[in-house]
């Protein structure tokens, strides 16, 4: 389970992930939005940097997903940050290849992610160089979507053509109600962002959905 901070009370954004965290969280989730490869605008390598101690010292990694366009450019930043896995969009760069050996080359785990739109075939072809591949199950640039059904499918056609060592991310429509189908078809990492924040207790909800993917 990565809770996804795009859903947090930025206010309140440190205790709010402090309650994930000593509810268990080992994946704390980024969502960087530049504005142009999706309309909405987030946040950058300040915030990654600010959530690096608190993060670290409880055990646990920060997932960033570069939803941004050229995302090499800027991937040596966040990991500098402290960044632990940088995921970027081979529909926001034409050299997704190179994008990932300068994940790898900055220290971290390298993943891609397709939009709902997507083929699949596109992770295959540089699937022995991924950490972890992630589906996006809802169109990227807002949370609390709801999810897209045909996302079962292609996590299951992800998986079978993934090499078994890459993690298996979802990310959209997240919640008690989806969380047993999309580890049945096949994800083991999966992002939530308003069923968890959105909640008037994030660590209670967290912990539901952690129940129902059969994490604990």
């Amino acid at each position: 389970m990565a809770p996804s901070i795009l859903s947090a009370d930025f206010a309140r954004l440190g205790a709010q992930v402090g309650e994930v965290l000593a509810a268990g969280a080992r994946v704390i989730h980024v969502d960087v939005m530049d504005g142009h490869f999706v309309p909405p605008i987030t946040i950058g390598p300040l915030i990654v940097g600010a959530l690096a101690d608190q993060v670290h010292s409880s055990g646990a990694v920060i997932d960033v997903h570069l939803m941004i366009e050229r995302p090499e450019a800027l991937v040596a930043e966040f990991a500098r940050a402290g960044a632990d896995a940088i995921t970027v969009h081979p529909e926001a760069t034409p050299h997704l290849h190179y994008a990932l050996a300068a994940i790898h080359e900055a220290g971290c785990d390298a993943g891609a992610a397709i939009c709902p739109g997507t083929p699949t075939g596109v992770l295959v072809e540089v699937g022995d160089d991924l950490d972890l591949a992630l589906c996006m199950s809802v169109n990227p640039g807002w949370g609390g979507q709801k999810f897209i059904a045909a996302s079962l499918g292609k996590l299951a056609r992800m998986r079978s053509g993934l090499p078994e060592t890459v993690a298996l991310e979802v990310d959209g429509g997240v919640n008690e109600d989806t969380a047993g189908a999309v580890v049945d078809a096949g994800a083991n990492l999966l992002v939530a962002g308003s069923a968890v924040f959105g909640s008037d207790d994030p660590a209670a909800a967290f912990a539901q959905i952690a129940a129902a993917a059969g994490f604990r």
